[in-house]
């Protein structure tokens, strides 16, 4: 029996079948790669995104304010001592924004616990209305993280004057925190976190300039401000020496929040699009970079550090110019008689 005239040679069949064999383990390798790039990339962006707080503890019974908590850092901090048992007052100053933050961690974490406020960093009476609303009724407030703030913004101003990144990052959480000291020294044993930042390590307090108000780089000023941070936790630890109420402040990472929302890469399609990858892989997510504050404001083996810096979950030397403690001396002098927190 003869063969169609338009059959294929045995031998060109075989080779056909040969190379499309070759061609699927081509692709099932390339798939498999993939995924293990994929994986690879998982687990370099885990083991890259610093410690991780472990401790299982409950703070049912405990009251915890935290500023700046309907997004990124402050809200997984909210979200995480939610589920933990305790009552989370989550100062905002958007309260649209917070109460959609709210409703999502009550429905999360089974906790009602957890309430809205009103608070406005740019405003000392903001911040006096807060206060005041919270030492009239809350009975006890046993931890407060000073977490908001803004980074790299156009030149601004607060509603008292100040320049917006020093008002908000340090007046404003000064402020806020010496209006809340009496109350934080009744509820010992009790915690204050400053969520500061490795910028502070390129940080100078200028102290001839402080309000930026002859000169204005918007990079210079955030590490000022973060290097405020660091000082004020090292003067107001000598300050609360025997109270029972300690303070210690933290880098959290670089971490993927809208914190980073006045850089310039980050306002264009094409620059967020370029960007990605590198946020991906070498930026924390908000969960990740709430890790050091968590640890600062649970783990019972610092009930009594105080006046330290934490990076990682663990503890780290700040930057020289971040234990200069004339400089921490005279910033607490300027920043009492700018809050103008006496007179409260």
């Amino acid at each position: 029996m003869r063969l169609p005239k338009y059959a294929l040679p045995v031998s060109v069949i075989g080779t056909l079948a040969g190379s499309t064999l070759l061609l699927n383990l081509m692709e099932f390798s390339t798939a498999v790669a993939l995924v293990l790039i994929v994986i690879g990339l998982f687990v370099f962006r885990d083991y890259s995104s610093g410690g991780r707080y472990n401790g299982e503890e409950r703070i049912a019974g405990k009251t915890v304010i935290v500023t700046g908590a309907n997004t990124g850092i402050g809200k997984e901090t909210a979200r995480e001592l939610a589920r933990r048992g305790g009552r989370i007052i989550m100062a905002c100053r958007d309260l649209d924004k917070c109460e959609i933050a709210r409703k999502e961690i009550v429905l999360e974490t089974a906790n009602k616990s957890v309430e809205c406020r009103k608070l406005d960093l740019a405003s000392f009476a903001s911040i006096r209305a807060f206060a005041k609303l919270i030492n009239s009724t809350e009975s006890h407030v046993d931890i407060l993280i000073n977490n908001a703030g803004v980074m790299m913004c156009p030149k601004m101003l607060t509603e008292d004057g100040l320049e917006m990144q020093m008002g908000v990052n340090h007046f404003g959480h000064f402020l806020l925190t010496q209006l809340l000291l009496d109350k934080l020294k009744a509820s010992a044993p009790s915690r204050i976190i400053f969520l500061s930042s490795l910028a502070h390590t390129r940080g100078q307090i200028n102290f001839e300039d402080l309000n930026s108000a002859q000169e204005y780089n918007s990079r210079t000023v955030y590490g000022q401000s973060k290097l405020a941070n660091v000082l004020c936790t090292q003067e107001l630890a000598k300050i609360l020496e025997g109270t029972n109420v300690t303070v210690n402040c933290l880098h959290p990472g670089v971490v993927n929040t809208e914190l980073s929302r006045h850089l310039g890469f980050t306002q264009s399609k094409i620059g967020s699009f370029v960007f990605f990858p590198i946020k991906f892989l070498l930026l924390k997510t908000p969960l990740q970079g709430a890790q050091t504050t968590l640890r600062l404001a649970l783990d019972p083996s610092l009930e009594k550090v105080t006046g330290k810096y934490f990076s990682d979950c663990r503890e780290k030397e700040p930057a020289p110019q971040g234990q200069d403690a004339a400089a921490a001396k005279r910033l607490w002098a300027v920043s009492e008689a700018w809050t103008r927190v006496k007179q409260d």
